[in-house]
């Protein structure tokens, strides 16, 4: 259990602001300034510093929150634990992406629950950057994800490197002979919501091109795959996802990849936990068992 004096710099960090926290704790703005000057007093450090009329923390400030942070995430995963263990369970609390969750960790998390049978699985679907804010906030203990992340906050493993490939209706015809990205401006683009990976995925590649979304004559967005595909297979449009999404669709031959000379991408789908979390060999070991039912 955290110190209360922790909980108070934690909520302070949440609002920055003394008399929000204050409220929320139930305690009065005196107390909550009390608690921090203890704690500075305790590091040697001062915590928070004016800016304006706003609070902000300090460099040492920001290594307390971050060592906190995973300390009471770690909490919370040993208090599940604890619980789960009167019962003789155990609790793996799992985020993936939509792709990766409808397309590629099926078989190895069905592989996984069958070899521990006194684990119980929960299974959270979100974008990355929402399972990246999960897995800091301690409500989950692993992600999956295929977007881009913030590679100083968390432990990483790779699952695999999957292929990101242009895609369209097989009866699909272009108005010219298409042989680039840019050849392709003139199409409809279909795409997932901001914050998925796949569309952060699309948008940075599309920056090292110096293009953008708004560049193609028209933009259709989705946040189900199932429903980009529908509409690929209607020939509304071209999309650009993983091959992983589309693979039955182009074995069928309803869909097919836009063979194009200058981009060809493949992408880390990556496991991800917080760094300096007790528990990382266990979710070490976790990933790599989940890899090796690939």
């Amino acid at each position: 259990m955290l110190d209360f004096r922790i909980e108070t710099f934690l909520c302070v960090c949440r609002h920055m602001n003394f008399t929000y926290a204050a409220e929320e704790l139930h305690i009065t703005q005196p107390a909550v300034s009390q608690h921090i000057r203890f704690l500075e007093d305790y590091y040697s450090a001062k915590l928070f510093e004016r800016d304006g009329k706003k609070i902000k923390l300090t460099p040492s400030g920001e290594v307390l929150l971050k060592a906190m942070t995973v300390i009471r995430n770690d909490e919370t995963a040993i208090k599940e634990n604890i619980i789960s263990s009167a019962k003789s369970k155990e609790v793996l609390r799992l985020g993936v992406t939509l792709t990766i969750g409808e397309y590629v960790i099926a078989k190895p998390v069905a592989q996984y629950i069958k070899n521990h049978p006194d684990t119980n699985v929960i299974v959270k679907f979100a974008n990355t950057a929402q399972l990246s804010s999960l897995i800091l906030n301690g409500e989950l203990d692993i992600a999956l994800v295929e977007g881009n992340f913030d590679k100083t906050a968390f432990c990483t493993c790779v699952y695999k490197a999957e292929k990101y490939i242009p895609i369209c209706s097989a009866q699909h015809h272009f108005a010219k002979s298409v042989s680039c990205l840019s050849d392709l401006l003139s199409e409809r683009l279909i795409v997932r919501e901001r914050g998925s990976g796949t569309r952060d995925i699309l948008e940075k590649n599309l920056e090292l091109r110096n293009i953008r979304i708004s560049d193609f004559s028209g933009c259709v967005e989705a946040d189900n795959i199932h429903l980009i595909v529908s509409l690929l297979k209607s020939d509304c449009g071209i999309s650009f996802l993983y091959k992983a999404a589309v693979s039955e669709e182009t074995e069928k031959g309803t869909l097919r990849e836009i063979k194009l000379n200058d981009f060809n991408i493949e992408h880390n789908f990556t496991f991800l936990w917080n760094k300096g979390s007790v528990f990382s060999q266990k979710y070490m070991d976790i990933c790599e068992e989940l890899k090796n039912a690939n």
